[in-house]
């Protein structure tokens, strides 16, 4: 039996991908240990994979002022990645640690770019290891980086060298906690001041050709495999849900998912109000006990079930959410608030699937109403919603992911 690892830190929309990768290889034999914040136990041990917790919540970081302070700085890379440097800095020889002990007899090892675990480890025990990639993360003269979108207007080269700026950033701000670890603990040479990217080795990309098409720069390490959902086919919606959704025309969904707003109560009754502007009943994320005849609140139903009886879909623009919903074929409007989020809901409006983004700053109840009504009415944006949905639809990614992983432990 093979021992996979799998780095999955970070909120829910990162967790899911990896634990739809972990157990389709959990049931062909595979014994899977997946790296993320206890706050995702029941998920993981439900898939029947092994979980190694991390200390560090995300829900509780995006909680504290050092949180918010991240999600107010929108996509500018150096606030962004500054941010996580200020965040995780300090339980940064904890988590380290963590991550290591994790990866005791491994035979391959998996996780995002941030930091390089994967490579820093896959050295130090001498097993293959791989990158994942959420969202375009290799350099490319086709577009810019998702932190950097003015680059394309200076073309190719300055869309690559967005790509090499970011990946410098990050390295600045983590090479003080990560060279001293890998050599005093991993027993590695310490890695330049400039730093160098891991070029050459694997990168699962794991979103669709059909949201991002594979630009030809890419080298043949680049494995584009298509989204990793994770279906909950048993899943049964309880009376409330189910009432409410055949008492009426489909309902258009609102949640921002882990993003926690200063002012929630606030950003509720805008919620509310737009719907009620826009003349769509809604479903959102909250208390139960706050629902009408409009609005119902819910706690946790699967996108996978949900999105697909939505008339639309409203959210933050997570690498995951944004999957479900174009995979459902629903309408999308986007309300980005740091990240990555921006692109996605920059790529939702350009293949036509969804209105442009509403950054959740500029949110507002007549701003709301007026997207929502356009990803209802619209029955242009409908047609290639749905088309688009097929076509991701009839991707396998992680079974194309799963054949690559073969080839590595080969």
């Amino acid at each position: 039996m093979r021992r996979i690892v799998i780095f999955a830190a970070g909120s829910r929309g990162d967790i899911q991908p990896c634990v739809a990768l972990g157990q389709v290889l959990r049931r062909r034999g595979d014994e899977v240990r997946l790296v993320a914040s206890a706050r995702y136990s029941p998920m993981v041990v439900a898939a029947g994979l092994e979980l190694a917790p991390l200390t560090a919540d995300p829900t509780e970081i995006l909680e504290s002022d050092a949180g918010q302070e991240l999600l107010a700085g929108g996509r500018n890379p150096v606030k962004f990645l500054g941010g996580f440097r200020r965040i995780l800095g300090p339980m940064a020889e904890r988590l380290l640690a963590e991550c290591l002990d994790a990866c005791k007899g491994a035979d391959l090892i998996l996780g995002p770019t941030l930091g390089f675990l994967p490579r820093h480890i896959g050295e130090h025990l001498g097993v293959p290891w791989a990158l994942i990639h959420f969202q375009p993360s290799q350099p490319t003269g086709a577009f810019p980086h998702p932190f950097v979108p003015r680059a394309r207007m200076f073309g190719p080269w300055a869309n690559r060298a967005s790509f090499l700026a970011v990946d410098q950033i990050a390295w600045q701000l983590s090479r003080p906690f990560i060279n001293p670890w890998r050599e005093e603990t991993l027993g590695l040479r310490r890695l330049p001041v400039r730093g160098r990217r891991a070029d050459g080795g694997p990168v699962l990309a794991c979103f669709s050709p059909a949201v991002v098409p594979r630009p030809r720069d890419w080298s043949s390490n680049v494995h584009l495999t298509g989204y990793w959902f994770l279906d909950e086919p048993d899943w049964e919606p309880p009376r409330e849900l189910a009432d409410f959704l055949a008492a009426g025309p489909a309902p258009v969904y609102v949640g921002f998912g882990s993003m926690v707003p200063k002012d929630a109560d606030m950003t509720e009754m805008v919620v509310r109000t737009a719907l009620r502007v826009a003349g769509v009943r809604g479903i959102v994320q909250g208390d139960p006990d706050t629902s009408d005849e409009h609005v119902l609140a819910v706690q946790d139903v699967p996108h996978s079930w949900l999105f697909p009886r939505m008339a639309a879909v409203v959210h933050h623009g997570g690498a995951g959410t944004t999957a479900a919903g174009l995979r459902a074929g629903a309408p999308t409007v986007v309300c980005p608030f740091f990240g990555d989020q921006p692109y996605w809901g920059e790529r939702v409006a350009s293949l036509g699937a969804g209105p442009a983004p509403l950054p959740f700053r500029a949110l507002t109840v007549p701003r709301l109403a007026a997207k929502i009504r356009q990803a209802v009415q619209d029955q242009g944006l409908a047609d290639r919603a749905d088309e688009l949905g097929r076509r991701i639809r009839a991707e396998d990614g992680v079974g194309r992911a799963q054949e690559i992983i073969d080839s590595l432990l080969r």
